[in-house]
């Protein structure tokens, strides 16, 4: 079985920090939430995986290189447009040839892993087997119906009045039957070839399409506030470890990560929380749920439930929360108030006076 990854898309519900990096190279726990999904394919012991790129091709290979770093071999095909998963399928068809596959969508992190989802698949001999969540509001989302032995019976995509609550997780296995399908659709009203399209006509066509209901944690990071939510929820996980320096005026609460070559003092720092490489942190207080990337600063400040991408600077700020601040961002401020951001690279804020 190949793994296929789609990292092609715009991120344009994460402008402008998108602008100037892919939605999938974006850290939640100081991590790329790519590298999340490509571990899940290696651990699931699928070591064949082709990536699905676009514009920002350049940067998602210099992140992933030839996959060796995960144990995989990686496979690079561009994408000229976002025209769909469909049309990412389609373009993959010389790729993938006859063999099944795992498709995810790199935006996605699923907890869990992708074993319970394959074994189905494996076992019942469906044509595909597509990942399922409930949610609350599934308008957002493509939705399923499911009939016995969880087939799938029927797909929508976002409509305003679903006749489901679950939710289509970007995770899917396919066999390739799925190709035909692909083939045989029309673009949607996005002009994009909609994967649900695709599924929906092998249920026409009376092939076996299974569903897995997933239990455990899912997000679709395409939104800020879905980035600080699965970055407290990964965070939830760490153990303290002390690889940095630490200084004896630094009162510590939780689990706390501080990597190698950071720099601590005359702070508190309340976990669950992950200091970066070469970073600092000064006469500060850092509060859970908190991501400082590497060689950042943090000089007398309060931060909390915020994520911080790498050489990233806050000087005298207090009360930041619930924000996001791009690659050599430098925020200061002249009064202590409460502040909530938004800013892409190498953004300059000044506030107060």
């Amino acid at each position: 079985m190949k793994g296929l990854v789609l990292a092609g898309g715009h991120g344009t519900r994460l402008r402008p920090l998108s602008h100037a990096i892919p939605k999938q190279l974006f850290p939640v726990a100081n991590r790329p939430i790519l590298w999340h999904g490509l571990e899940a394919m290696r651990d699931a012991r699928i070591t064949d995986v082709g990536i699905v790129v676009g514009d920002h091709e350049a940067q998602i290979r210099e992140s992933v290189g030839d996959g060796s770093a995960f144990d995989l071999r990686i496979t690079y095909i561009r994408q000229p447009a976002p025209l769909g998963l469909g049309h990412a399928v389609l373009i993959s068809g010389d790729y993938l040839g006859a063999d099944d596959f795992l498709m995810y969508l790199g935006d996605n992190i699923v907890r869990g892993g992708l074993d319970e989802v394959l074994r189905r698949f494996r076992e019942s001999g469906a044509d595909a087997t597509v990942m399922l969540s409930k949610v609350a509001d599934p308008r957002e989302y493509g939705v399923a119906e499911l009939g016995v032995e969880d087939r799938v019976t029927r797909l929508e995509e976002k409509s305003p009045a679903p006749r489901s609550d679950l939710a289509i997780v970007g995770v899917y296995a396919f066999s390739p039957a799925i190709h035909d399908a692909v083939r045989a659709t029309k673009p949607s009203h996005r002009d994009e070839r909609e994967i649900t399209d695709a599924i929906q006509k092998l249920v026409t066509d009376g092939r076996d399409v299974r569903a897995h209901v997933h239990t455990g944690y899912w997000k679709d990071t395409g939104r800020p506030e879905s980035l600080l939510d699965c970055n407290a929820a990964l965070l939830e996980d760490i153990e303290t470890r002390i690889d940095g320096q630490v200084d004896g005026e630094t009162a510590i609460t939780g689990p706390v990560i501080v990597e190698r070559g950071a720099m601590v003092s005359r702070s508190r720092l309340v976990g669950p929380i992950i200091i970066g490489a070469d970073a600092t942190v000064s006469g500060s207080y850092v509060g859970p749920y908190t991501s400082i990337g590497p060689r950042c600063i943090v000089h007398k400040s309060e931060i909390g439930y915020s994520i911080l991408l790498e050489d990233a600077e806050i000087h005298e700020v207090g009360d930041i929360d619930g924000s996001i601040v791009g690659r050599n961002a430098y925020v200061t401020s002249g009064r202590p108030s409460t502040h909530r951001m938004l800013l892409s690279d190498h953004s300059r804020v000044s506030i107060g006076s």
